[in-house]
């Protein structure tokens, strides 16, 4: 190789890549960006590059991967329908507030305007799904270009950053040095913020903190944790952010997603106080919008999020505090704890219920009890277990009866992009390879990205993946039937046997068809030390942990005729 000045543009790319400790980065490899990808040969040694089947599962891996970690995850794409199809995962990393840059392959800046081979404005395409979205033309402006996409990423409320990279940019050389990482400041309260909200929790009598959102480190947790104690406080979490606080603790009392307990939903409706700190208060959240009224709260609600924007957004808080999640409960646990003595019988109450919630028999069943699995299987997990769920009424089981917090994960996408369970258990499985991944999908998710367990063949990881089919788009189903029953339209899927498939990759593959078969199927799949597909045959009724097919048909019929 000829010996040139300076540095090509991919170089420049992955040598800030370096620079900012990526470890892995995760792709589908294209002609747009061979550059980069020739870059990335050299630094083997630093960054371990994850080639995926398919963009949606990259992007979904790169996701995860900055959820599991707290790290900028990597994605790269080629130009065009790499990007589309990335595009799910920009979204997910958007509206779960994960910090992400995906590089995307552009074409030529000379052939730019013409429509050439798969063209796209990226600025215009992201605009509204990522932080920001930036193409760099200029090769010396390529490590400052990065420096800020890493900044965005984290800054503030983190989210996606999307930077376009022309390919003849990148074959372009240039002695432009390297720029200083850019530390992130956190936002922190000030005095006066803090002071109101101790002036609140001491004449609140029925207070409640809710949390969620992204950017908790371990030290946050750990933080918020001591200040609950401190200040006897309730704690529940929003949808899919169960592992923010230990499950196991007796101040944790369950978890306000889509199905939450009623008795919950009740709690949070009477408090006189809610301290929601990190969630933004959304739909899937606040049950519909339906947990408080419109602007106005009727109970004094206090909002913490690390975004401006989200404060005040859709319900107006008696006090509004701009601060990242480690700063926010340093600021807390400065504050004197107010007597939280008296509020023992209310947390022990809404303990009682959230572990009442965890009986297994009531919950709808078939040849295989899903619940009870769940429960065995809680038992089973080690303690650093990470789980995945894909999108989909099946996650419901893992939410509701497996217990999250401490070092044991749940990575989900709150956006509901169907396709994230098996990438996102590939990624843990791969980066972690001393920790139990469990991927959880239906058949309908499983089908959009269950390839990617060829990607966990290649790089030897052992993910099990639990694959519950009833051969229908099931959520849809269930929305069908209560709003259109009897009335069956493209939600029943044909499916090939999907054990078979696992063996044909070289994993280990079994069908579950009864409650018995459940735990000795997964004791094998763990004992294989290969990638698993657990193919558990799932009873069309069992629809929901909390109700059957046939009772949301007849529901459905009673609103019809009532109409």
């Amino acid at each position: 190789m000829v010996d040139r000045p300076g540095r090509s543009g991919g170089k420049l790319v992955v040598d800030s890549l370096r620079q900012h400790g990526v470890e892995w980065a995760f792709c589908v490899p294209g002609e747009s960006y061979l550059e980069v990808l020739d870059a990335l040969y050299d630094a083997r040694n630093e960054i371990t590059l994850v080639s995926a089947r398919h963009e949606h599962g990259a992007a979904n891996m790169a996701e995860a991967y900055a959820k599991l970690t707290g790290k900028v995850g990597i994605c790269m794409v080629t130009r065009g329908p790499g990007a589309c199809n990335g595009s799910i995962g920009v979204h997910t990393a958007f509206q779960d507030s994960t910090p992400m840059i995906m590089l995307v392959g552009q074409v030529p800046r000379g052939e730019w305007g013409r429509e050439a081979f798969q063209e796209v404005d990226y600025s215009r395409m992201f605009e509204p799904l990522a932080k920001w979205a930036i193409q760099i033309d200029r090769t010396e402006e390529v490590p400052y270009y990065m420096a800020q996409a890493f900044r965005v990423a984290q800054e503030g409320r983190p989210g996606p950053v999307v930077v376009a990279l022309p390919e003849d940019m990148l074959r372009e050389r240039s002695d432009v040095a390297d720029l200083p990482v850019q530390r992130i400041i956190p936002l922190a309260p000030d005095a006066t913020q803090m002071n109101e909200l101790r002036a609140l929790l001491e004449k609140a009598e029925r207070p409640l903190l809710y949390v969620g959102g992204g950017g908790w480190t371990p030290a946050a947790k750990a933080g918020l944790q001591k200040f609950a104690e401190a200040n006897g406080l309730p704690v529940c979490c929003s949808f899919r952010r169960h592992d923010i606080f230990d499950n196991n603790h007796p101040n944790f009392i369950g978890e306000m997603g889509i199905g939450a307990q009623v008795d919950l939903v009740k709690r949070v409706k009477d408090s006189d106080l809610v301290l929601a700190v990190g969630t933004r208060l959304g739909e899937m959240t606040t049950q519909g919008y339906t947990l408080f009224d419109i602007p106005v709260p009727r109970q004094k609600l206090v909002h913490v999020v690390a975004s401006g924007r989200d404060l005040g957004r859709t319900f107006h808080p008696a006090l509004a505090i701009q601060s990242n999640m480690e700063t926010f409960i340093q600021a807390a646990n400065a504050l004197k704890p107010v007597d939280g003595s008296k509020r023992k019988a209310q947390i022990a109450e809404g303990r009682k219920q959230y572990e009442a919630n965890q009986d297994p028999s009531k919950s709808p069943k078939g040849a295989v009890d899903l619940a009870a699995c769940m429960t065995a299987l809680n038992k089973r997990m080690t303690d650093d277990a990470v789980v995945t769920v894909d999108a989909g009424n099946f996650s419901g089981w893992a939410q509701r009866f497996l217990r999250y917090g401490k070092d044991r994960r749940l990575l989900g996408s709150t956006a509901g992009a169907m396709g994230y369970g098996v990438p996102a258990a590939v990624m843990a499985a791969i980066t972690h390879p001393g920790r139990m991944a469990i991927g959880m999908a239906g058949d309908g998710g499983y089908g959009m990205t269950g390839q990617e367990i060829a990607t966990a063949v290649a790089h030897k990881a052992a993910p099990i993946i639990l694959l519950f089919n009833n051969n229908m788009y099931g959520t849809i189903r269930a929305h069908q039937e209560g709003r259109h029953p009897d009335r069956i339209s493209g939600t029943d899927l044909v499916n090939p046997d999907f054990a078979a498939i696992a063996k044909a990759h070289g994993g280990f593959g079994a069908k579950v068809e009864k409650t018995e078969d459940f735990m000795p199927a997964f004791d094998q799949a763990v004992a294989s030390g290969k990638v698993a597909v657990l193919e558990i045959t799932v009873d069309k009724e069992a629809i929901s942990t909390r109700a059957t097919l046939s009772a949301i048909r007849d529901m459905g019929r009673k609103k019809q005729a009532s109409a």
